[in-house]
């Protein structure tokens, strides 16, 4: 069984910084992709930022220039920098990974459980 981890998350005023991780355990054969999405109340579910096994990077519009996705496969973990923070940022942010496991060797998506990000104003 695989599971995702996230830690990271909290309070923080505007304009201030918080870094997101983001740890896969389990019988893993292979990380795929990785990546972070978030959801605001009575929003719909948006991709903030992914990366390739390879390091290939993409990010939301919203977050460009801001936020920095970075990961070590050694440790299976994915981070978010998150920096300059705006109340607009303010959402549940939940880690997905593309995941093949050694039981099934098969892919499959995998999510955390979700971690609060609050930005004050």
């Amino acid at each position: 069984q695989v599971q995702l981890v996230e830690s990271g998350g909290g309070l923080v005023q505007a304009g201030g910084s918080l870094r997101l991780s983001c740890a896969a355990s389990g019988s893993i054969f292979r990380i795929s992709a990785m990546g972070w999405y978030r959801q605001a109340p009575g929003k719909e579910r948006e991709l903030v930022a992914d990366i390739t096994s390879g390091g290939s990077t993409n990010y939301a519009d919203s977050v460009k220039g801001r936020f920095t996705i970075s990961r070590d496969n050694a440790k299976n973990t994915v981070y978010l920098q998150m920096n300059s923070l705006k109340p607009e940022d303010t959402a549940v942010y939940y880690c997905n990974a593309l995941i093949t496991t050694r039981r099934t060797m098969t892919i499959r998506t995998y999510w955390g459980q979700g971690t609060q990000v609050t930005v004050s104003s």
